[in-house]
């Protein structure tokens, strides 16, 4: 009897205080509408009051103990979408939402009823809003990582097709710059036999040289620039002693002391060309770098066996450190720290690295800066399409 008695009061508590909620809900949203953050560009504003309300009938549904899990989703998830189509900040929305909460809250305890008697009531309402917000807020995340995820494929995409373009445009472009500049190098050397001793002679030939390495990266970099060809046995002492020479001009003017510890013992077979091309790259942007020091320059070229099976070349100089947010974008397209750099350098050294199933990486602090490449010594070399070297 005395529990039926107490069931019987808390019912009629209940009534009571959804009977003063009904009567007061014109001044109860009022105050909150008053007090609750709405931009002005919200294309739902509309729909903010309309809310409220929603949230008012699950509170006295919850208070009757008739609400369901499924209408607390139903409505956080509607009202998830509607926020992130506002463009509304996560941080606003919670706001408005424990505001809500908190107005309710101070809503109820005008009623008249005892703190007393409210307190379960009060527990119920927090619950209620505990669990919205839960709800709103996954589902609000959700739908923002989807939306960012669509967008980032979409600027990806739109990124790649620039790429093609740009390489495309670029590659015929300098494709056709190539065919003079290889007649001024052929006029140059028939000068050069014809009269050893001209001024300067050497210094053109060497400039010429370096722009026709920098128009073969390039070329490396589109399909007119790839041309299969068989692979050789060379030392990598022989390699690297040749392409020492052909740097002497740019290590005198730059002052750098180059320190070689190449294992004469070691040979690869690799197309020998592309490989020159990676290692005189590597060099000539540790030079670029020794010039922002003023003395003590050096590059340190280091080779040693892995295992049977792989070789590791290391190329480091004591130049300045690259940030670390740096190092995990240079050897992606076109990207550059230099003012008149192109970019393409390390990101086609890359792409050759892993055309002969090899890996290239870079590693920087205040005190040197290295790039280690790891090749196969006897590996295959991919046959790739040309598709596969375009950009």
């Amino acid at each position: 009897m005395i529990l039926l008695l107490k069931e019987v009061r808390e019912l009629d508590i209940t009534e009571s205080l959804i009977t003063y909620m009904d009567e007061n809900l014109p001044a109860y949203l009022q105050d909150w509408h008053q007090r609750v953050v709405i931009s002005n560009h919200d294309i739902h504003k509309e729909k903010v009051i309309e809310n409220a309300l929603h949230m008012v009938e699950l509170v006295k549904l919850s208070l009757r103990g008739q609400l369901s899990h499924q209408k607390i989703m139903h409505l956080a998830h509607e009202v998830a979408v509607q926020r992130l189509e506002a463009k509304i900040n996560i941080g606003e929305f919670v706001y408005n939402v424990n505001l809500g909460r908190s107005e309710i809250v101070r809503f109820v305890t005008g009623s008249g009823i005892s703190i007393e008697q409210l307190q379960p009531v009060i527990e119920t309402i927090n619950s209620l809003f505990d669990e919205f917000l839960y709800h709103a807020v996954k589902k609000y995340t959700q739908l923002k990582d989807a939306e960012i995820q669509e967008k980032t494929m979409f600027i990806d995409q739109s990124h790649k097709e620039r790429l093609t373009i740009l390489g495309q445009m670029s590659s015929s472009f300098v494709h056709e710059f190539r065919n003079p500049l290889t007649a001024v190098m052929g006029f140059v050397k028939l000068m050069q036999q014809e009269n050893p001793n001209m001024k300067y002679i050497d210094i053109i030939s060497h400039e010429l040289t370096q722009l026709n390495f920098r128009i073969s990266q390039f070329l490396h970099a589109s399909k007119k620039g790839v041309q299969e060809r068989e692979a050789e046995d060379f030392s990598l002492e022989d390699l690297f002693t040749d392409i020492l020479d052909f740097m002497y001009p740019s290590l005198v003017d730059a002052d750098v002391t180059v320190i070689p510890r190449i294992d004469p013992t070691i040979s690869l077979r690799a197309h020998k060309d592309e490989l020159k091309q990676v290692l005189l790259n590597l060099i000539m942007n540790s030079i670029d770098a020794l010039r922002q020091k003023k003395q003590n320059r050096r590059i340190m070229i280091f080779s040693k066996m892995e295992n049977d099976s792989n070789v590791q070349i290391t190329i480091s100089n004591n130049g300045p450190a690259i940030p670390p947010e740096t190092i995990s974008t240079i050897f992606e397209p076109f990207f550059t720290t230099k003012e008149l750099g192109t970019g393409i350098g390390l990101f086609v050294c890359k792409k050759i690295i892993e055309k002969h199933s090899g890996a290239i990486s870079c590693s920087s602090d205040e005190n040197i800066t290295t790039f280690t490449i790891v090749l196969p010594i006897r590996g295959a070399i991919a046959k790739e399409e040309i598709s596969q070297l375009e950009i």
